[in-house]
């Protein structure tokens, strides 16, 4: 392991290691665009210039590997000279229309200019006139102008998808990146070259206008789109959550993830939520709150644990959900009656190779060693023969957060409904729900919470285990399947007021009340692009 100096600073880098790395080991600034850690090096920018003892000529820093006691800046006035002039040169054709700009809050480009830029510009040529608002494909918006050719997302599709749809295109300043000929920015991981564009000129279609960046907070937690886990960043503010993006993992996702992933902040949005309990009896259909809907199941559950309960699992819980509500299931009501609802096909095999698995759940893998750990063998022929029997009377049914990911859903609700009684838990709104009155007895819909409103552990594919922690809260009275498990006991859950989930999503300490929030902070509804 070699060692250099970095700007005064004696280091230990890793044998092969270029400047530029060393320098982001040791958290130093350095002017950079072109450069992405998980991309083959271009050196196309210009921009990460280092000074090394002994050499007349700044070099890159990309593509400079360390070598034995290399002494190496990037402060001095010769370095800092050729940065300002770099950006210079970059911001010749770059467009001055930062305040209508979707990067504006989160761009390279700004923040590398005001870093290490702040020069008075000696370019007086006109601007060249690229092309704008060029649709790419089903997701990706370009807008050339603002393109600075850094090749990023060129090398995306060439080394990441693999699916080669871009190039740079013309020459000199006349050059853009484009699609080749015939073919569109249509892949499953297409919407990473909106990531790694270090300006505003690749933009998501889904994201665009919708939302400031600076109206934004955003928390770590894990994809729930398929069972890779992907480690990812959730954006939202106090009317709800906008975007998702991926955040580094060396052993799950690196610096990616699918597209169908930056999907699931919709279903997490209080438009797509149950909000209120729901009793249904007799033909009639009584709204009461999440907590009084379980308390009442519990009753009639407890008061006839002799008349045959079973329970159906999905794999989008969390390992302590799961414990908490098997302990329930088997102490307090008596059964062992416990099936795993498996969406589609049997899909735990299927794989892209890259990140995408047909298993759409993000904790299969810890719902099946629960199921081992209390010694649950009952299959899903068991489950229809009881049904068909008669021998199971009610039905308590912890059902999908993403229904997109279940498409047998209306079929397994119908299914379901043979049973006498229904205690249905679950975050997601559903047309089929709303027939719940329709069974012989009675039912109960129970709203719960989403991933992002409490903490847990997910087991990946791979068989990683993964602690996210509680991002914010949506439906400040929705369950967890741990309070859930609670009330089942007898004990109390703790409900947040809407007032406390007003304070944990705005970060602050006062008491802030629903009217008086901002309208104009976002767009729901808009054009179409």
């Amino acid at each position: 392991m070699p060692k250099c100096t970095i700007n005064g600073k004696e280091i230990e880098v890793k044998t092969g290691s270029t400047i530029i790395e060393a320098m982001f080991q040791e958290n130093e600034a350095i002017a950079h665009y072109c450069y992405h850690p998980g991309l083959s090096v271009a050196g196309v920018c210009r921009l990460c210039m280092v000074e090394i003892e002994g050499n007349p000529r700044v070099q890159i820093a990309c593509n400079t590997a360390v070598t034995e006691g290399m002494k190496i800046n990037n402060t001095s006035d010769k370095v800092k000279d050729a940065v300002k002039w770099g950006l210079d040169f970059h911001l010749i054709n770059h467009p001055l229309d930062c305040p209508i700009c979707d990067q504006a809050g989160e761009c390279g480009l700004q923040e590398q200019y005001m870093a290490f830029g702040q020069y008075d510009s000696e370019m007086a040529e006109h601007k060249q006139k690229k092309h704008k608002v060029v649709d790419l494909g089903p997701k990706v918006v370009l807008d050339s102008e603002r393109c600075i050719l850094c090749s990023r997302c060129v090398r995306f599709t060439d080394e990441i998808s693999k699916t080669n749809e871009l190039g740079i295109f013309n020459r000199g300043d006349r050059s853009e990146i484009g699609t080749i000929e015939g073919k569109q920015l249509d892949n499953n991981y297409s919407l990473n070259t909106v990531d790694i564009c270090p300006v505003g000129a690749l933009t998501s279609k889904d994201f665009r206008f919708r939302q400031r960046v600076w109206y934004l907070k955003d928390a770590d937690t894990i994809c729930t789109g398929c069972s890779t886990g992907c480690n990812i960043k959730v954006y939202f503010n106090k009317e709800g959550f906008f975007r998702t993006k991926p955040r580094f993992n060396a052993d799950v996702n690196s610096y990616w993830m699918c597209d169908n992933g930056r999907d699931i902040y919709k279903f997490l949005n209080k438009l797509n939520r149950n909000t209120k309990g729901i009793k249904y009896s007799n033909g009639q259909q009584t709204e009461i709150t999440p907590g009084a809907a379980a308390r009442d199941a519990a009753k009639f559950l407890k008061q006839n644990s002799n008349g045959g309960i079973g329970v159906v699992l999905t794999g989008q819980y969390t390992n302590e959900e799961y414990d908490s509500l098997i302990s329930v299931f088997i102490n307090e009501f008596k059964t062992k009656k416990i099936f795993h609802w498996i969406n589609g096909k049997d899909t735990f095999e299927d794989f892209d190779g890259f990140l995408i698995r047909g298993d759409k759940n993000p904790n299969t893998k810890g719902l099946l060693s629960n199921l081992e750990k209390y010694n649950i063998l009952g299959s899903w022929q068991d489950l229809q023969n009881s049904l068909f029997k008669g021998e199971l009377k009610t039905l308590i049914i912890l059902g999908p957060e993403n229904l997109s990911a279940f498409p047998d859903f209306s079929e397994k609700f119908s299914f379901f409904s043979k049973a006498e009684n229904l205690v249905w838990c679950q975050s997601a709104k559903s047309e089929d729900l709303d027939k719940l009155g329709d069974v012989k007895g009675t039912s109960w819909l129970i709203p719960l919470k989403t991933f992002v409103e409490k903490s847990g552990t997910f087991i990946n594919a791979t068989g990683k285990a993964q602690i996210f922690k509680k991002a914010t809260t949506i439906i400040s009275e929705a369950l967890s399947g741990t309070d859930l498990a609670n009330i089942f006991s007898g004990k109390a859950p703790l409900i947040q007021t809407e007032d406390e989930v007003m304070i944990n999503i705005l970060g602050r300490t006062d008491q802030v009340k629903l009217e008086h929030r901002k309208k104009n902070e976002f767009v729901f509804k808009r054009g179409t692009i």
